[in-house]
């Protein structure tokens, strides 16, 4: 799938994931969704934002903070309900949990996540 119709799956499948966190009974501040893929200079030295080939450099990623009785859910196990039911709704849907991110979810692109 061509990435626009990537993002485009995305956006659609992405108020699901926000409305199923509600009903989970998490309250959510948002997170990175897009990290700009240029490289940022800072007093003279150059840094890249995230990891070279970040999906948030696609559009194609976002970090939920999750919130539940006003506390702050850190944990990647905090995350696994929603995280476990996000990677059934389509065949590219991927949690960060399976890789030590927890409060990332993404759809796949050429190998990344």
């Amino acid at each position: 799938m061509k990435l626009g119709k990537k993002q485009e799956l995305f956006m659609r499948l992405l108020p699901r994931l926000i409305d199923k966190a509600h009903s989970l009974g998490f309250e959510i501040r948002g997170g990175d969704l897009f990290r700009d893929p240029r490289i940022h200079g800072e007093h003279g030295k150059k840094r890249a934002y995230g990891h070279k080939k970040s999906n948030h450099k696609l559009k194609l990623a976002i970090d939920l903070n999750l919130f539940k009785n006003d506390e702050f859910i850190q944990t990647t196990e905090g995350h696994r309900q929603l995280g476990e039911w996000w990677e059934e709704q389509h065949e590219d849907c991927r949690w960060g949990g399976r890789f030590n991110d927890g409060n990332h979810y993404s759809l796949t692109h050429n190998g990344n996540k």
